[in-house]
């Protein structure tokens, strides 16, 4: 493992310079007087002062007990502490710091000091939190104070300035600088631009934007006062001229409305919805209205929603919900959606992951199968539109990875030309070439649209062959309009057969239709692309593949140890199709008691292929199989760790037929594969070698699957 570098003992003094240097030259016009201020307050700062104040800002709270400051770099703490209460960045604490200051005491100290107070009647044994209740309904804050030795600490003043500047560097309020120390020390990768554009260059929506994540953010504390203080908040915060910072008020006024509204103060809930006019703020407000006996202002809300929709998910829910309200339909349209969807009969070992289930069912049926969900459509726009993203457009900062146009809704107004030349050729079906010369140039490139490691060349190749043209520049154009809100709820699969592609997504037993999911289906759906729902139906599933295996190796332990032979066996319908068998060369010396354990020498392994020479031919084999083994989880741990070694993944369902001997054949001592063997006729002649014991599993598998297929019967009946 490599060894990290070694950070300059000023690394954050340094980090605290780089940010401040940045936000000055880059947002000049967005800085008041106050900002220009406090930098002139901390660059007349001592060294000791300026390193004091970033370690603090760097630590969780407001609030530092002095005694504890420990930092080396610093010659005169006390005199540190000095010049910050004297540039009025740290004072004294008082009665606003009270509830701060004993929840950064221990629990010993709040014991020992209400003794102190004459308060004879606490306990030890409290939890911190009554401790804390207690001090701030029955001490005074001057007598805790006096007590608990609030002369030793110190509370962080005016950091409104500070915090404004680093949502300016981080697009987000940020409390530290820890993304410098990880980008330093390797662990943190940064885009590689060398110049830099504002994320916001008005003042006003700077300010705003600014307000209301601060808003979102203390609502993480969750409790009834914050949830109060970010009420008004909202209801009195400055006005947004842009959609970033509209967004993020609807979204305050949306998370503090559900607060109140589940509290009961439905009117309070009711003034925050509507200070959202978000999708989501209106669709509560519709909900609380219609629940309140406000059916007219219900119906109201709704017919705007549907004449004039903010977004597809906004049209969905109005229709649907105007449908079963004010129209007589009893069930939902998500209800009808999945109850319309096709059954597929999926193995029950597929519980977990019934993608995986659809997907080996459909390639038996002789469809070609892709899973797609996001990454597909993600890939199509961010490798369609590249030169825009990513060489037109700059970053606000190193730490940026998506372009702030995708997140502010302004990528369709500052490309109009380019995004219309582009739509065009997607719709004339000429994109292609253009996709495949970007793949080419920008291979590997890192991007905030996609990962490289989940581009499937072949799956945009049958997206753009095998759907109408036009229909897909139609999914594109809405990205392009509002790529958050087309983030997620694509369907799972891609599906192509005889060359035309359609779309599934997958549900098992209990899952329901997500909004967004629902919005996906019906975009497609109203651009031509066939995409429907795939229902799960676990069961005993005999045309589904079992690749039962065993492994020797060097020793147990999977991240030291070796494989030297693999054996597989693949069963269907309860007969053996086919097998595979290959020693390998595990690059080490094999042990004397496991050679006379397997019988495999190392002149045996010698010029045995290395596993990364097999691992090819394995996968092919496994297909869409389940991994079956006598204790699944030794032999599959060492089939991870090898793929691992070559960079490779290793993913299938598992079956154990050692826990299913047990579970379905209980009552024997032992249910090692020998005894198992011997118990029931199985013939064992070479144990110990992966072929054979590989065979024997098998026959065990059969035992357990029909079992499997009794209790299916029985359920179906």
């Amino acid at each position: 493992m490599a060894k990290l570098p070694q950070l300059p003992v000023y690394y954050y003094l340094n980090h605290f310079a780089e940010m401040l240097g940045f936000v000055q030259r880059t947002y000049e016009p967005v800085l008041g007087p106050d900002h220009h201020a406090f930098i002139a307050r901390f660059e007349g700062l001592s060294r000791d002062a300026r390193c004091l104040l970033i370690r603090m800002i760097n630590r969780r709270g407001a609030i530092f007990n002095r005694s504890l400051f420990d930092y080396p770099e610093i010659d005169d703490i006390e005199q540190a502490t000095s010049d910050l209460m004297m540039a009025g960045h740290a004072r004294v604490l008082g009665e606003v710091d009270y509830p701060g200051f004993v929840a950064c005491l221990p629990k010993d100290v709040l014991f020992t000091g209400a003794q102190a107070a004459g308060r004879k009647d606490v306990r030890k044994s409290w939890a911190k939190a009554k401790f804390i209740d207690y001090y701030i309904e029955q001490i005074p804050f001057s007598t805790a104070a006096q007590h608990c030795g609030a002369r030793k600490f110190i509370a962080l003043d005016g950091t409104r300035p500070i915090e404004f500047l680093l949502y300016l560097y981080f697009g987000k309020t940020e409390v530290n600088l820890k993304n410098f120390a990880l980008r330093d020390l390797g662990i943190l990768h940064t885009n590689r631009e060398t110049a830099f554009s504002a994320r916001f260059t008005d003042a006003e929506e700077a300010l705003a934007s600014f307000h209301y994540n601060q808003i979102l953010d203390s609502l993480e504390d969750g409790s009834e006062p914050v949830h109060r203080r970010a009420a008004i908040d909202v209801l009195s915060g400055p006005a947004c001229g842009t959609q970033y910072a509209n967004n993020l008020r609807s979204r305050a006024a949306h998370q503090t409305g559900l607060f109140f509204e589940k509290a009961g103060e439905s009117d309070l809930a009711r003034q925050l919805y509507r200070a959202g006019c978000s999708p989501e703020c209106n669709e509560r407000l519709v909900r609380l209205l219609y629940n309140t006996g406000d059916r007219t202002g219900a119906e109201d809300l709704l017919q705007r929603m549907i004449d004039d929709p903010a977004s597809d998910g906004e049209h969905v829910f109005a229709t649907d919900y105007y449908a079963r309200k004010f129209g007589g339909r009893r069930t939902g349209v998500c209800t009808e959606l999945l109850r319309s969807g096709r059954t597929i009969t999926v193995d029950d070992t597929h519980r977990g992951n019934p993608e995986a289930g659809v997907a080996g069912v459909l390639r038996r049926e002789g469809t070609k199968v892709f899973f797609t969900e996001n990454v597909l459509w993600h890939t199509l726009f961010g490798l369609l539109f590249w030169d825009e993203l990513f060489e037109s457009t700059r970053m606000p900062s190193g730490f940026d990875w998506l372009p702030h146009c995708l997140k502010d809704r302004s990528f369709r107004r500052l490309f109009a030309v380019q995004i219309d030349e582009k739509l065009a050729a997607v719709a004339s079906g000429a994109s292609l070439p253009l996709i495949l010369r970007t793949v080419a140039a920008k291979w590997g490139r890192p991007n905030g649209i996609f990962n490289w490691d989940h581009v499937q060349v072949e799956a945009l190749r049958a997206l753009l062959e095998g759907l109408d043209a036009p229909a897909i520049a139609s999914i594109v154009r809405s990205m392009c309009d509002d790529f958050r809100g087309m983030r997620d709820g694509f369907p799972d699969l891609m599906l192509v057969q005889d060359g035309k592609a359609s779309f599934m997504e997958v549900k098992a037993e209990g899952d329901v239709i997500r909004r967004n999911q629902l919005t996906r289906l019906r975009q497609l759906g109203a651009a031509g692309i066939i995409a429907e729902i795939g229902r799960v139906d676990y069961r005993f599933d005999p045309e589904q593949d079992y690749v039962v295996v065993d492994i020797e190796t060097t020793g147990s332990w999977s991240n030291g140890d070796r494989i030297t032979e693999i054996g597989a066996v693949k069963v269907r319908n309860h007969c053996v199709v086919d097998e595979w068998h290959s020693l390998i060369n595990p690059q080490r010396s094999i042990p004397a008691k496991i050679v006379q354990l397997t019988g495999i020498t190392n002149e045996m392994v010698r010029d045995a292929p290395l596993f990364a020479e097999v691992a090819d031919r394995f996968m092919e084999f496994m297909g869409d199989g389940i991994f079956v083994a006598h204790n699944v989880s030794f032999d599959y741990g060492f089939m991870v760790y090898e793929f691992d070694r070559i960079a490779r993944r290793f993913k299938f369902p598992k079956l154990c037929t050692c826990a299913g001997m047990r579970r379905r054949y209980p009552g024997h001592k032992s249910y090692g594969l020998g005894k198992l063997c011997e118990i029931y006729g199985i013939s064992l002649d070479n144990h110990h070698r992966a072929l054979c014991d590989a065979r024997a599993s098998a026959q065990l598998l059969n035992l357990i699957n029909k079992k499997r297929s009794e209790e299916g019967y029985r359920e179906a009946a």
